[in-house]
């Protein structure tokens, strides 16, 4: 049970000094009104852990920070409700942060002097608003529309008006404002660093950053370049190491990171994980990268490159990672500001993890599009003192803010009645509410509280979204409050029926709207059959629009069953009334039993209001019973009891909440110790995880110290570090065989080639001596599409990956065909005897009118019987880019009007990079598209050129990517 700050049970006097026997007696007095029904309270020590001795869950600590702040007259650091594992943690954060005020040191460049008008969250009073948008009389900031990239989204802010506040980062009560122009500086600086660090375009970067400005110059320096940002969440605190490193060696793993940004403060984690994922070269920060401010290579970015890899929360199974691009993100923002009416004028104040797309996109990447500013301050910020949140809102006369369900119920739960006196919350036009199930109740009740501080009805605004769409799908239209659904639940549960329940009806269930379908975007609801719905009839949500990603990263299963038709599975159950779309539940996590569907959210909730259970650390789920052929209902709640008879009163009072919430007891009742519910990163319950704790029989398994899961998570990476420096042996090996054969091989058939009387003749040798050097050094070849192959002349164009691509396509080609090569090979003695001795054709790559005279000679040579095989790409390099393709091929088609062949050819790239002189196992593959026929009704010949031209770089570029 919490209480307001600075009751009853305080008994230090303000501004005594911090000591070990006052500190005691503080926690001591907190613990007996947070345990008020606890028939006995455990012995606290400087040694006592406060989570696992003394029974304090996240709320519980929050409580007696602001205790010990308010008791002793000092400001713990934010990170102190993260790292302050034990009463002898907070002791020595309590005396630094008296030792600091006691300095009474000027304030450093940014923070905000005593008696200024600037922030200070610090300070009790409350301050007198400081607008930070569009200066008075300032032009007004049209949105960059032509952008087809986030990059140019900055560069054009950062051209019209370089000096603009973009983002105002509070950390520790100091002011961090970064412009348009710092922000694209910084990128810049940090995308060079990237670069010298051997990033290649397309190539994975780990963010793993607290909220700071290093952040948001991290994140699109990966962009400047070319590369592809991967978010996740810092380390939390040291009993959670395990499971931080474990999780994130799955991400990092599948994303294939090659480097890792983050601070100094986290580079034990950052070494455990890289010392588990052999291709996780790098490890840096922020200021090494950006630390010679040079200026990066520049690097081609596209609308459909990737942006970011969200990867999603794992709250009903393992993390996926949500690949979006450049068009997604842009496509899901102009849509979400076209709904909320954003402009330059708005100011958004956000605590949300920047890891999380509701911080990242709907936060930070919406207001750089806009052009409003973003005041940002850290998650831990807010945990420690919710009302920070809404003294920003009232200082920078913020408009727009978004928070889970849980945020608005702490700031219900955490915030006095006297804290609100003078908040003027009257600019605040929209506050969006979702990431997580809305409660009717928190909607309401955070309506009516804060409508004495200007507060509107329809400011809160119900929303709902998911990675796979970017981050929103479904927002209210603006001017309503939200609506609150009453149904009746026996219809709902057993038919799926969401019929209206009588004003008397106390079993009623009750849904929130979250409004409709964002502008260019459609969605559908289906039963069980896959038939669309009607109105009021509950079933699977799926959708479909600009923003919807192509699939999860590296994981064509599951990106296969994310698509049906064309339309996205979102994993939610929904209905839809009067034109709102009501959000029930998902569908993993919906318990089906004799029947009927149960709904977690609704249960969790009924649990989490029980005295003695740790709210907001309840998990439902449903475990199969082979007995009676359908689910069992779980309660696993997370308790606090001193003896056995406490736990058996518990064990009662939850069960008779489950009863009085749904009708009917569960199946069990699990009490557990705290941090036994697993949660993802924002917070929310992992249901399968769950189950799967509970099946396993491990629920109530103490946490080994965080020494203990360093050593073993130093064990458990000796083993992938064996693997890897075995494979590199291997690997040593196969380049040391692989170059002695060729070295034995090579100039024998390089003579008898020469000795050979004709082309083909010469071809067929060749074919015959690469195919054997392949089977020598076990090397795959896997050739498909040979029926493509036209019986008469035609043009093969291939891309260009490796100096192995005339070998490779010699062997897996069954007939010759006229190599064309650059000039240069032919000033080269070796290269030219042998090529000459394959009917090669020599063409200019360089001087324009000796290329456009090979043109002709190439269809001049097709028009004599002859197939050409070409690189239409000119040249190859270290990208796995497809390269733009050079014309003088197609024209050589067109002008023979003989029909040109896509070849993809994969592996060759893998095996012998760019720059590279020993050769790497790898399996190759050569695959023949269908043939491209010139278009006889274009009279043009240029323009049928430019037309195959296109269609075979699309046709190759497809099969790479399923290669």
């Amino acid at each position: 049970m919490m209480v307001e700050a600075g009751r009853n049970g305080v008994s230090a006097a303000p501004g005594q000094a911090v000591t070990a026997p006052a500190l005691l007696e503080l926690v001591e007095a907190t613990l007996r009104v947070v345990h008020a029904d606890a028939p006995g309270l455990p012995a606290v020590t400087l040694d006592s852990v406060l989570d696992r001795d003394l029974a304090l869950d996240s709320l519980s600590r929050m409580e007696l920070l602001l205790r010990v702040e308010r008791a002793f007259g000092v400001s713990l650091p934010e990170q102190t409700l993260q790292r302050a594992e034990t009463v002898g943690d907070l002791l020595l954060a309590a005396q630094h942060g008296a030792s600091g005020a006691a300095a009474q040191a000027p304030p450093a460049a940014g923070r905000v002097p005593q008696g200024s008008g600037a922030w200070s969250p610090s300070r009790s009073e409350v301050l007198p608003p400081t607008p930070i948008g569009v200066p008075p009389g300032a032009p007004a900031i049209p949105e960059p529309a032509a952008a087809q990239t986030l990059l140019d989204v900055l560069d054009w802010h950062a051209q019209a008006h370089p000096g603009r506040t973009q983002i105002i980062c509070l950390i520790d009560d100091i002011e961090h404002p970064i412009t348009y122009g710092e922000l694209a500086a910084s990128a810049a600086a940090v995308a060079a660093g990237l670069q010298r660090a051997g990033v290649r375009p397309k190539q994975t970067v780990a963010i793993m950053l607290p909220t700071s400005p290093a952040y948001f110059f991290a994140y699109l320096g990966i962009l400047r370049a070319g590369a592809v940002p991967v978010p996740i969440y810092p380390p939390a605190r040291a009993s959670q190491l395990e499971d931080h490193v474990l999780r994130h060696t799955g991400i990092l793993d599948n994303a294939q990171a090659a480097l890792l940004i983050t601070v100094p403060e986290a580079m034990v984690v950052a070494r455990l994980l890289q010392a588990r994922l052999p291709g996780l070269h790098h490890v840096t920060t922020v200021e090494d990268l950006a630390a010679t401010r040079a200026a990066p290579a520049p690097v081609a970015v596209h609308g459909g490159d990737i942006a970011f890899i969200q990867y999603t929360s794992g709250s009903t199974g393992s993390p996926k990672g949500v690949a979006l691009t450049h068009a997604n993100l842009l496509a899901n923002i102009r849509a979400m500001v076209q709904v909320a009416q954003g402009t330059p004028d708005d100011v958004f104040v956000s605590w949300l993890p920047l890891y999380h797309d509701m911080g990242l996109i709907g936060s930070w990447l919406a207001g750089l599009y806009v052009g409003f500013p973003l005041v940002v301050m850290s998650p831990l910020a807010f945990l420690a003192r919710p009302l920070r949140w809404l003294q920003a809102l009232h200082h920078y006369r913020g408009t727009l803010s978004a928070a889970p369900n849980f945020a608005y119920e702490l700031c219900l739960k955490r915030i006095t009645d006297a804290e609100l006196d003078g908040l003027d919350l009257s600019a605040w036009r929209l506050a969006f509410n979702g990431a997580e199930a809305v409660s009717p109740d928190t909607v309401q009740r955070f309506q009516q509280r804060l409508a004495r501080c200007g507060l509107r009805p329809q400011t809160v605004a119900p929303v709902y979204g998911l990675a796979e769409a970017c981050v929103g799908l479904l927002f209210p239209p603006l001017g309503r409050a939200a609506p609150v659904d009453r149904i009746q639940r026996e219809p709902f549960t057993r038919a799926r029926q969401a019929l209206p329940a009588a004003a008397d009806d106390l079993l009623a269930l009750r849904f929130v709207g979250c409004g409709r379908p964002l502008p260019g975007h459609d969605i559908r609801i289906l039963d069980d059959a896959g038939q669309v719905v009607g109105e009021r009839a509950e079933g699977r949500l799926e959708f479909r629009g600009p923003s919807a990603s192509h699939g999860y990263y590296r994981n064509p299963a599951q990106s296969a069953r994310l698509f049906h038709d064309g339309w996205l599975d979102t994993g939610d159950r929904a209905y839809s009334a009067a034109g709102d779309v009501y959000i029930t539940g998902r569908v993993k996590d919906i318990v089906i039993r004799g029947g009927r569907n149960l709904y977690p959210q609704e249960i969790e909730e009924a649990v989490g209001a029980v005295d003695g259970v740790r709210k907001g650390c309840v998990a439902v789920f449903g475990s199969p019973d082979p007995a009676s052929g359908t689910e069992r209902l779980v309660v696993l709640a997370e308790a606090q009891f001193a003896d056995a008879a406490a736990r058996v009163r518990l064990h009662d009072a939850v069960s008779r909440a489950v009863i009085a919430a749904i009708g009917e007891p569960p199946d069990q009742i699990v009490l557990a110790p705290a941090h036994t519910v697993l949660k993802t990163s924002s917070g929310k319950v992992r249901r399968s995880a769950c189950r799967e704790l509970f099946e396993s029989g491990h629920v109530g398994a103490v946490a080994p110290t965080a020494r203990r899961q360093v050593l073993r998570l130093a064990l458990g990476a000796v083993l992938p570090r064996l693997r890897h420096a075995a494979a590199g042996v291997v690997s040593v090996l196969y380049g040391a065989w692989a170059t002695l054969l060729f070295a034995l091989l090579a100039p024998v058939a390089w003579l008898l080639t020469a000795m050979m009387p004709n082309p083909r003749r010469a071809w067929q040798l060749s074919g015959a001596v690469a195919r054997g050097l392949l089977r020598l050094s076990a090397t795959p070849l896997r050739v498909q599409g040979l029926e493509h192959l036209p019986g008469g002349p035609c043009v093969l164009v291939c891309n260009h990956g490796s100096y192995l691509d005339g070998a490779v396509l010699v062997a897996a080609l069954p007939r010759a065909f006229t190599f064309v090569a650059k000039r240069e090979l032919q000033q080269q003695w070796i290269p030219r005897i042998y090529l000459q001795c394959l009917g090669a054709e020599f063409v200019e790559r360089n001087d324009a009118q000796r290329s456009v005279a090979a043109a002709e000679r190439l269809a001049a040579a097709v028009a004599q019987g002859r197939s050409l095989l070409v690189f239409p790409e000119g040249t190859f390099v270290a990208g796995t880019e497809l390269l733009p393709f050079h014309l003088g091929a197609f024209l050589a088609a067109a002008r023979a009007g003989v029909p040109v062949v896509p070849v993809a050819l994969s592996g060759t790239r893998e095996m012998l990079p760019d720059g590279a002189s020993w050769p790497r196992r790898a399996r190759l593959a050569v695959t023949l598209r269908a043939p491209l026929q010139p278009d006889a009704a274009t009279t043009d010949v240029f323009a049928r050129a430019v037309r195959l031209r296109e269609a075979a770089h699309r046709a190759i570029a497809c099969q790479l990517e399923v290669d």
